[in-house]
């Protein structure tokens, strides 16, 4: 039996959180800056995952 998640909506703002970060990262100029704002996001993805959601996988799709 799988631990129950207690706020479904903190997942969801952790991946949010992420991926805000991560776009904030991608714009930035390259330095030091970016290379730690690139760092929190995917630490911040990490946690995201670790939670319990998902990403989509990259990839060709199985047969079926």
């Amino acid at each position: 039996m799988a631990p129950e998640n207690k706020d479904p909506h903190s997942n969801l703002d952790l991946d949010a959180e992420a991926q805000i970060a991560l776009e904030q990262a991608r714009r930035m100029k390259p330095g030091p800056a970016r290379t730690e704002a690139m760092k929190r996001a995917g630490t911040l993805r990490n946690a995201a995952d670790l939670q319990g959601l998902t990403f989509a996988k990259r990839g060709r799709p199985a047969k079926t």
